[in-house]
């Protein structure tokens, strides 16, 4: 049996809704109506439930087991074409008619999003900002530029879970204060030795992990932070129009990233705290962490891709600030040409001085 879907209709003509992140509401694509949130989960109440699921066509065979245990169809109700998508996809769009549908499935149970940050920005502004992130790149091919080709951008609410951890940090430290001074012709160092102790608790809150395998955790890290002023309840009328991913690894599995980001993070505030050393030793460091609640949210993210000279090169852009990261390809002409610009000067201008000292001397 193919699963149930929701395709969000226009009250006044029937047409597609999609989520518009200028607007922060549904708008149709035909006669240009816009909807409150509020409104359209009034409207949609009992009709997740209620709608028919389809029967779809039995399986050809092509499929291994494995590849088909990842594998899920679905009905769009507007044309009645079968849909085919992974096991983690929990919004789409039909292939054939385009409209958005939500596949509310995906989310029961234990999979429902407590929470969700709405998209802000659109496609015209992550393409912007790719532009903007190739500008000032002193060893960027000049090919690169016109020759790379967008792959493929697309919309997604990526899955994160949310920690509350409070922790409890013990660190010592080794520290020296060297002082110098002249004594006739002589050069006199003074060496000061302190045991510095510091002890304290911070608490963390709402510490995002992304749960999805699929997506690159250090992309996903530095797009961070997400503004959390925004943070809504969950409602699938944020999804179409936009790919959505269920998590694929639990809180469990996520907690120990959370905790060694947030053990990193307690041990350089309380390290902060300790200043005017001309050298600091770290002799004993312990932190204990006591989990509070985890929520499960969904996060807006612009996932792009070029391709050039046969290689693919994936950028991330936060759908609500606009920060993008990704990777650019490397001219090493241009570099070691900067690098024996750079280099030749500095060596000539040190062995000048290296020159008159000996000469002084």
């Amino acid at each position: 049996m193919a699963a149930q879907v929701t395709n969000y209709k226009c009250p006044a003509c029937t047409g597609p809704l999609h989520f518009s992140g200028e607007s922060q509401r549904l708008e149709c694509d035909y006669c240009g109506e816009n909807y409150e949130i509020a409104a359209m989960d009034a409207l949609y109440a009992g009709k997740e439930g209620a709608s028919r699921a389809e029967t779809a066509p039995p399986a050809g065979g092509h499929w291994s087991q494995e590849e088909a245990a990842h594998l899920r169809a679905y009905i769009c109700p507007s044309c009645s074409a079968e849909l085919v998508c992974d096991d983690t996809t929990a919004a789409t769009s039909c292939p054939y008619c385009g409209n958005p549908t939500v596949l509310p499935g995906r989310f029961s149970g234990m999979l429902r999003p407590d929470f969700v940050i709405p998209f802000r920005l659109d496609k015209a502004a992550a393409l912007a900002a790719l532009k903007a992130h190739y500008k000032g790149k002193r060893f960027l091919p000049k090919a690169f530029l016109q020759e790379n080709h967008l792959e493929e951008i697309k919309g997604i609410y990526v899955p994160f879970w949310l920690f509350d951890v409070d922790s409890q940090v013990e660190m010592q430290w080794l520290g020296k204060i060297r002082h110098s001074h002249s004594d006739g012709n002589e050069e006199v160092t003074t060496t000061e030795h302190y045991h510095i102790i510091r002890q304290g608790s911070i608490a963390f809150q709402m510490v995002p992990v992304d749960g999805a395998s699929n997506m690159p955790d250090a992309h996903m890290d530095a797009i961070e932070p997400f503004d959390y002023g925004d943070l809504r309840d969950f409602s699938t009328s944020y999804l179409p129009g936009f790919l959505a991913n269920k998590y694929d690894m639990d809180q469990r599995t996520c907690s120990q990233r959370a905790h060694q980001r947030i053990r990193a993070s307690a041990e350089g505030a309380v390290t902060a705290t300790v200043g005017g050393y001309s050298s600091l030793e770290i002799k004993h460091s312990r932190i204990s962490l006591e989990e509070g609640p985890v929520k499960y949210a969904l996060f807006p993210v612009w996932m792009l891709s070029t391709r050039w000279k046969e290689k693919s090169f994936l950028f991330a852009m936060n759908g609500q600030t606009g920060k993008l990261i990704g990777d650019l390809p490397v001219d090493k002409g241009r570099f070691w040409k900067w690098f024996v610009g750079i280099s030749l000067p500095l060596m000539a201008l040190l062995g000048g001085v290296l020159f008159l000292g000996g000469g002084i001397l």
